[in-house]
């Protein structure tokens, strides 16, 4: 019998067909899924628009009024960036109320480190002026930031808002030159503090540098560019041996690493004060002191001691000299910065273009009276009721100098800045403070007194 081949073409042909069908079938499934993933973006999206419409009508009419403000992605980036800095319209609202001018012709001032020491009493002393404030802090531990917050309190009982944030965040910045017409900025913020270099360099760096080169960064691009008044230091007059130190002395020989990052900050507003027509006015600080001061300072850190019955150590200079500081109250202090505020001019720059020469300006904030550090003690003493022991050693050679002294003719001259409180004076005024924030009753310095004596 023959044998015939077996016919598969009807099989091969279902096979074909049901291949068809399952791909035609996971077509269908595809696009539906399309349609499915698109339909859910969209309401996704919906549902976004709805709650930044709601959340942030301000951001409209401000679009509206403010001409200025017609870069897309500028606009899209601080609607969404508020979201992430306490955005809303309350954040925006206690922004714009805490910066508005309660008096005829007032200033709008941004305060950088606003709850630090010399930004904390600024901020009151203009709003009590009649001055709109709005200060930023990011309320670091480079000291106990309970302080910072203490301050932050007392500000607040007086309807100063601080935004919590660094100068090196560019979008917080943008953000709040979107909301607010500064007409100044008062830069305070920094990494303080010479000996503490030694163990952090990179924080010098970040804050005196980057940082103030992120809010010029910031400022040069606003509309109206406001005049900028910022912190520089005595220390950049470093290794500089004529005295009282004058403004046009040399300060290329920094000391320490804190004061080559002043003296980096003066050369970099140099730079943008040239290229943007930037109002910059540079304020060096001679060793300030009083209330709500800092721990890290020589008369805090001593009266905490003595009260305590612990030993301080007093330097001397490698060649036994006494070390001496010219200590500047911080209410002569504040009188300088707003005289600054008050005397500086308008910058000439707009959206980023110079239109004329601009004011450049350095001054010295001293209290012209050197005092040595053993009479600082011999003061503290008598105020405390409080013998201390004192470790006397060689400054060591952390970059600190052995002796500030300033010339302020300038300052006197230009905006009649005239320091008035004395040293003891000074120091009674925060001792009284000192003992009242922490709580110290007189039994207490009377059991240190005993003890220090043994």
């Amino acid at each position: 019998m023959a044998s015939f081949p077996i016919d598969t073409s009807k099989e091969m042909k279902l096979e074909r067909y049901n291949s068809y069908i399952r791909r035609l079938n996971s077509t269908k499934l595809i696009v539906a899924s399309s349609k499915l993933l698109f339909r859910v973006t969209l309401l996704v999206a919906l549902i976004l628009i709805f709650f930044f419409i709601i959340n942030y009508p301000s951001f409209i009419s401000s679009e509206n009024s403010n001409p200025h403000h017609h870069n897309i992605h500028t606009t899209t980036h601080n609607l969404l960036s508020s979201s992430f800095y306490g955005g809303g319209a309350a954040w925006e609202k206690q922004v714009r109320h805490s910066s508005t001018p309660r008096r005829v012709n007032g200033l709008s001032v941004l305060v950088t480190g606003a709850a630090g020491f010399v930004g904390s009493h600024c901020s009151m002393a203009l709003k009590k002026r009649g001055d709109g404030v709005l200060g930023i802090d990011n309320f670091n531990s480079y000291y106990d930031p309970s302080l910072k917050r203490g301050r932050q309190k007392l500000l607040a009982q007086h309807e100063v808002f601080i935004v919590e944030g660094d100068i090196n965040d560019a979008e917080l910045l943008s953000k709040l030159f979107d909301i607010v017409p500064f007409t100044h900025v008062l830069h305070l913020a920094a990494q303080a503090g010479v000996r503490y270099a030694m163990k952090n360099p990179l924080s010098y760096v970040q804050s005196n540098i980057a940082g103030f080169v992120n809010l010029l960064e910031t400022v040069k691009l606003a509309n109206p560019q406001p005049a900028i008044v910022w912190a520089s230091s005595s220390s950049v007059y470093g290794l500089n041996t004529n005295v009282p130190f004058s403004e046009s002395h040399r300060t290329d020989q920094p000391a320490s690493l804190y004061a080559a990052t002043k003296k980096a900050g003066e050369e970099i507003a140099h730079t943008y004060n040239h290229i943007y027509g930037l109002s910059l006015t540079a304020l060096r600080f001679f060793t300030v002191y009083g209330p709500w001061g800092r721990p890290d300072m020589a008369y805090f850190f001593f009266t905490k001691d003595m009260v305590q019955g612990k030993p301080i150590n007093v330097y001397v200079t490698q060649d036994d000299k006494e070390v001496a500081r010219d200590f500047t109250y911080i209410d002569d202090i504040v009188k300088g910065c707003l005289g600054s505020l008050d005397t500086a001019e308008k910058s000439t720059g707009s959206g980023g273009k110079k239109k004329g020469p601009a004011q450049l300006r350095v001054y010295n904030l001293g209290n012209t009276s050197p005092i040595s550090v053993n009479k600082l003690v011999t003061i503290l003493e008598n105020l405390l009721n409080v013998k201390a022991k004192k470790n006397v050693i060689k400054m060591p050679r952390n970059g600190d100098v052995p002796f500030t002294h300033a010339n302020i003719t300038l300052a006197k001259k230009d905006f009649g800045y005239k320091p008035t409180t004395d040293l003891s004076s000074g120091l009674r005024k925060f001792v009284k403070w000192y003992v009242s924030y922490y709580g110290i009753q007189s039994k207490d310095l009377d059991s240190s007194n005993d003890h220090s004596q043994d």
